[in-house]
């Protein structure tokens, strides 16, 4: 029954989407020339991470649609403990209806969003949205135009995030240095106080995200950041398979300051990538930038070219 309420909800999201969504052409009116792109959000993040992007697509000629995944944007979870004044002790236990949600999901609503739109799309993920990227192109192959990677988890010889997070390619990444609220194990979800007071704390998060932005903006953007994440995917399996997924042709952006997922570590997948499938080699392009993503016309450059 959970399939099939997420095939239907994702249908009604998508629905919506073609409806209100970034470039889409008015009832009545001609399409816009250009492609159809699908922009996949990264861990606590949600579509406003996407929406400078996608607001440059559609000045371009171009349809973008920014998805919320299942359990984020409105259907996000915030903690009653959360709230000001926070509640430390219950923020810890609080249980959230993210836990019962599974990568098999989100690639189900991003699969109807993607079949919705009547095109072929160029499908990007930014980090962890990287993992829903590969499975949704090794679902429907024939509905993607070509995928980009930004900054994202590629998983080809390593089965899921949390192996590539273990390896010494990401011994420097902030990551390792972040201890979520409660136990995962338990509460079914990654939580993080990204409202927390402690200067230490902030300075983590600062490194973790956005290095070389002032304090007061590294804030707004901590205030965008939803607390609950879903426990389940960084240890679920984001491979494809080079029959499907690998004969996408596909777009690598490294972000050269990424402090989550570190230079090495895009490296190292992106040359799995390419030795599984060398007849489609990844397109490699470079953004000085810290993992947040940027507002570069760099950026909006690559997506438009491919």
């Amino acid at each position: 029954m959970r399939n099939r309420r997420t095939i239907l909800r994702a249908g009604a999201v998508a629905a919506g989407a073609a409806a209100v969504g970034v470039g889409v052409a008015a009832s009545g009116e001609a399409a816009p020339r250009g492609r159809v792109y699908v922009l996949i959000h990264g861990t606590h993040a949600n579509s406003l991470h996407w929406s400078w992007v996608a607001g440059r697509l559609s000045a371009r000629g171009h349809r973008a649609i920014a998805v919320d995944l299942p359990g984020h944007g409105t259907e996000a979870y915030i903690p009653r403990a959360y709230q000001s004044p926070q509640d430390l002790d219950g923020l810890a236990v609080e249980a959230s209806p993210l836990a019962g949600i599974t990568l098999e999901d989100w690639v189900a609503h991003v699969t109807g969003i993607v079949r919705q739109t009547g095109a072929r799309v160029v499908l990007v993920g930014h980090s962890q949205g990287g993992v829903s990227v590969t499975r949704v192109a090794e679902a429907i192959p024939h509905l993607v135009e070509h995928i980009v990677y930004v900054a994202a988890f590629c998983c080809v010889d390593l089965r899921c995030m949390a192996d590539y997070m273990g390896t010494p390619e990401a011994a420097d990444a902030v990551t390792r240095r972040i201890v979520p609220i409660g136990d995962p194990a338990s509460l079914g979800v990654s939580r993080m106080n990204w409202r927390s007071g402690e200067p230490a704390d902030f300075a983590l998060f600062k490194e973790l995200i956005a290095a070389d932005r002032p304090d007061g903006e590294v804030r707004a953007m901590l205030n965008t950041l939803q607390p609950d994440e879903v426990a389940a995917i960084p240890v679920s399996d984001g491979r494809g398979t080079p029959r499907r997924w690998g004969r996408v042709p596909r777009t690598y952006v490294r972000f050269t300051e990424d402090r989550t997922i570190p230079l090495a570590l895009q490296n190292r997948m992106i040359r799995e990538a390419d030795r599984a499938t060398p007849g489609t080699r990844s397109r490699v392009h470079d953004i000085r930038s810290p993992h947040y993503l940027p507002r570069d016309e760099r950026l909006v450059s690559i997506l438009d070219s491919v």
